[in-house]
């Protein structure tokens, strides 16, 4: 029997002020509510995410350092 994927909703955590304990608790349900499958993709998806977003705003790759001879 093929299983079929969880539905998820889009939750976003809101406070009125910093609360680090609460957004811990907050990334860590969330981290435990998903499938290993899913959390292999999270994990490959985001640095690639992140790198694209910061291409787009102007921040690349560092120029890469040459030796002087």
């Amino acid at each position: 029997m093929k299983r079929h994927p969880r539905r998820r909703e889009t939750v976003i955590l809101k406070l009125a002020t910093d609360d680090p304990e609460r957004e811990l608790a907050f990334e860590l349900a969330f981290l435990r509510s998903l499938t290993t499958q899913e959390r292999f993709a999270l994990m490959f998806r985001k640095p690639r995410e992140l790198a694209e977003s910061l291409a787009r705003h102007g921040h690349r790759k560092p120029a890469e350092v040459v030796k002087r001879s």
